[in-house]
């Protein structure tokens, strides 16, 4: 790797700007506020950077992945608007959407050395255990910082109206796994994972069981390659998933309702998906009529009514919103922007894997807990919220700059002594 491509001058602030804006997603709009200020200073300084002549903030390979991941994103949303049900809104969201480049960009700056990944990765860990830790006390009292527990799951600092703590602390887990599995060994990564499988079983969301388990399974076998430990995690999980289970009438009415899908009739599958089924045929007959470019980001929501059945039971429930979006990443890629978007997704999929089979060990090692939490976030074989809401989105996109930033914060490649 030639010297030209290294980072530096590393922004030091750059971990703490991400972190607060991590830190304030429980508070939407002071966290937008940080993000777009983020991405307006990210922009200052690179243009301050031109001017001096230097432009080694981040290495080619990792400024290229940032960009084209973020481009994978974007250009659906763009190409999607021009005849979109709700071309106003199309346009607003992919014009808003570009503020997330700049702040991509600094994400990946502040992973690009060993001080800024140390910082950033340790307090990402540290704010999902703060909110792991919170969950935990109102699932014992009641309370937590967020209010007290008026809704029929665990809602922790997020609050009652918005129920996104399982869902977030599943996709965030690989971060203080990995933390408490270099501090504290086996011992650590099991005590973070059992508190985890409490707090997200009475976060109450499915999909959140299905991500949490699918990094369990990972982080433990990546983190100690022994299958006792896999074994103990599965033993640890399984008398929790009971204790739970037992004192918990909420999610008993979860299981059973799961367990309606093994009926094998449509009803029960319906049942068990929470009546999901009339939103997933209504959004595969959009991406039909529309295969191109689909009916526009965040236009969900206006053609439901246009492409599902007379007796969708979605049509008289307005107020509930599931017909907002597919539910289901694939299905919202596929009806909102089309075999363009989807063929730019994979294509950015693409490229992402190519770089993580290409890259050192050590890059892989570094860049291992991002690339995790990325996986299990975009896992196809789940629900989903919409991956092009404001939340949802600005967490897949923070997840894809930790991921290119840390993977070819050298290039990816071994370094010169190691060359042969």
């Amino acid at each position: 790797m030639s010297d030209s491509s290294k980072p530096e001058t590393p922004l030091r602030w750059a971990p703490w700007w991400v972190l607060a804006s991590v830190a304030l997603w429980p508070l939407t709009g002071p966290a937008e506020a940080v993000l777009s200020l983020g991405a307006l200073a990210a922009l200052t300084v690179l243009l301050v950077q031109r001017f001096r002549g230097g432009m080694a903030l981040l290495s080619h390979e990792a400024w290229a992945l940032t960009t084209v991941l973020f481009l994978a994103y974007w250009l659906p949303e763009l190409l999607s608007a021009p005849d979109a049900f709700n071309a106003p809104r199309a346009w607003r969201e992919s014009l808003l959407d570009l503020r997330y480049l700049p702040f991509l960009w600094l994400v990946a700056m502040a992973v690009a050395n060993e001080r800024g990944r140390r910082l950033t990765f340790t307090g990402l860990a540290v704010i999902a255990g703060f909110w792991l830790l919170d969950g935990l006390v109102q699932a014992a009292t009641g309370w937590s910082l967020g209010g007290p527990a008026t809704a029929d799951r665990l809602s922790g600092v997020f609050g009652a109206e918005n129920l996104k703590l399982g869902l977030v602390l599943a996709s965030l887990a690989p971060f203080p796994l990995t933390a408490a599995a270099e501090r504290f060994g086996v011992a650590g990564w099991m005590t973070v994972a059992l508190a985890l499988v409490v707090v997200v079983l009475l976060g109450g969301t499915r999909a959140s069981w299905l991500t949490l388990g699918l990094v369990l399974l990972a982080s433990g076998w990546l983190q100690f390659r022994a299958r006792r430990v896999v074994v103990a995690m599965l033993l640890g999980s399984a008398l929790a998933m009971a204790a739970v289970f037992t004192f918990s009438d909420t999610l008993q009415q979860r299981v059973e309702r799961t367990t309606a899908a093994l009926d094998g009739d449509q009803a029960g599958m319906d049942h068990a998906l929470s009546g999901r089924l009339p939103i997933w045929r209504t959004a595969v007959d959009m991406a039909l009529a529309h295969p191109v470019n689909g009916v526009g980001v965040r236009s969900f929501r206006d053609a439901y009514p246009v492409y599902a059945q007379p007796d969708d039971p979605w049509l008289a429930d307005a107020e509930h919103g599931a017909g907002y979006h597919a539910h289901q990443i694939v299905l919202e890629v596929l009806s909102e922007t089309g075999l363009i978007g989807a063929f730019l997704w994979l294509g950015g999929a693409a490229l992402a894997w190519r770089a993580w089979r290409f890259a050192s060990p050590a890059a892989r090692l570094r860049a291992r807990a991002p690339a995790l939490a990325l996986a299990v976030t975009v896992f196809p074989f789940n629900t989903h919220l919409a991956v092009y809401s404001t939340f949802w989105g600005g967490l897949v996109l923070l997840l894809f700059a930790l991921y290119a930033g840390s993977l070819l914060s050298d290039g990816g490649r071994e370094p010169a002594t190691g060359e042969g």
